[in-house]
């Protein structure tokens, strides 16, 4: 059965919640150190789908990964700006479901009127059990460029890990660039 790509919704949560823990209690790719509750998960979506879309592969009715963007600097001059997260299933990754949901949510992006992606990605010189730099590898592959390196800034298991910022041009810089359109409004 194929793939579907679709919005989620907050009765999501509990599924999505699912494939994120375990990022935060085995790895070192979110900096997050404590499970979020499921309310505040809960919260998280509901508030990001005011502005963004928030993405999610389903396969065989379970959702596999999921990708959303969100606000990337809260300045106005920022608007066209996102950063986007990315997170599937361990028995998922290198499986082309990354792609498929970074290929649809820049799709949804540009129809909004976004110009810019960033990521932000946790990095290391020497990979260790908690932290590879696949994630790097997967956003190059999708196009994006190395902009900055933050050396040992995020403190986990106690080891000390670097943070890249990534961007990927999506649209048209204009003069008179126009308003971004809420994801809801698509």
């Amino acid at each position: 059965m194929p793939i579907e790509i679709r919005p989620v919704t907050t009765n999501d949560s509990a599924e999505l919640l699912g494939i994120y823990a375990p990022y935060v209690t085995e790895t070192a790719i979110t900096f997050e150190y404590d499970v979020p509750t499921a309310d505040e998960f809960t919260e998280r979506i509901r508030s990001t789908l005011e502005k963004y879309p928030y993405i999610a592969a389903v396969e065989n009715g379970e959702i596999i990964g999921y990708a959303y963007a969100g606000v990337f600097k809260s300045r106005a001059a920022y608007d066209y700006d996102v950063e986007v997260t990315i997170y599937i299933k361990k028995e998922h990754r290198r499986s082309g479901v990354g792609k498929l949901l970074y290929s649809e949510l820049e799709q949804l992006l540009k129809k909004q009127g976004i110009t810019n992606l960033y990521a932000c990605i946790a990095c290391t010189e020497n990979e260790d059990e908690f932290l590879t730099n696949d994630s790097v590898e997967f956003h190059q592959r999708m196009g994006y460029r190395l902009v900055g390196t933050f050396k040992q800034c995020g403190y986990k298991y106690n080891r000390w890990y670097d943070m890249v910022w990534m961007e990927k041009i999506i649209g048209e810089h204009l003069a008179k660039q126009p308003e971004i359109i809420k994801f809801a409004d698509l």
